[in-house]
């Protein structure tokens, strides 16, 4: 990324805040933190803008909705530096979790398909421990969802340690799928309530639905970013 950055006049903090809807305090504060590029000073110290601090923040706010706070400060930071193979890394890394996502959605979507109603509890099962470290989570998040009503493991009469077996495993990765697509408990354990009555995908299909679309906005959002970043990587030549 070359280092001549063109600047072809001046802009008030204003100017930028008035075309984005902000605050001259939030342009004040992405610069501080990095996003724009510092900017100039006048001889009574004011802050003088340039187009290329627009263009800046156009593609700070363009890759907001895709990746997030975090990562689209990130991003600028890195492009600002002129580390652009750091800024391209962590934009890889948000399509790595768009696709992983996905990916989560279509095996959501593969248990549910083959779903039927739990099998009458047998002999066995499996403890805490290792469902939790088979799942990725810690035996807490597990005492969570049963406190939640999300699965139901019984006890075992003679040491008292919680069992789960076949429906309650069934149960607790579900659970765990729907907290990765961004579902709050509050909203899987009605599902799993139903699910385990009707034995079918039906009464996900709504919140299914619902994920498919919010994957799709941040994917587009993601080409956004992209385009934005692009021009403002044009801009500086």
């Amino acid at each position: 990324m070359g280092q001549n950055l063109k600047t072809g006049g001046q802009l008030r903090p204003i100017d930028l805040a008035r075309a984005h809807g902000l605050s001259t305090q939030a342009v004040r504060n992405y610069e501080e933190a990095g996003i724009l590029p510092a900017a100039a000073r006048t001889a009574s110290g004011y802050r003088t803008y340039t187009p290329l601090h627009a263009s800046a923040l156009r593609a700070f706010l363009a890759l907001l909705p895709g990746h997030g706070h975090r990562t689209a400060a990130a991003v600028m930071r890195a492009v600002n530096a002129g580390a652009a193979d750091e800024a391209f890394r962590l934009i890889d890394e948000s399509h790595a979790q768009l696709l992983d996502d996905r990916r989560t959605l279509q095996a959501v979507e593969n248990a549910l398909r083959d779903l039927v109603p739990a099998p009458p509890p047998e002999p066995g099962g499996t403890f805490i421990g290792p469902l939790a470290a088979k799942l990725g989570v810690r035996p807490a998040t597990l005492r969570k969802w049963e406190k939640a009503g999300l699965v139901h493991p019984h006890r075992d009469r003679r040491t008292g340690y919680r069992v789960y077996d076949e429906a309650a495993v069934r149960d607790a990765r579900l659970a765990h799928q729907l907290r990765r697509g961004g579902y709050p408990l509050e909203q899987i354990a009605p599902l799993i309530t139903q699910v385990r009555a009707a034995g079918g995908l039906e009464p996900l299909e709504a919140a299914l639905h619902d994920w498919h679309a919010r994957l799709s906005t941040r994917a587009r959002a993601l080409l956004t970013g992209a385009a934005a970043l692009d021009a403002h990587l044009r801009e500086r030549g």
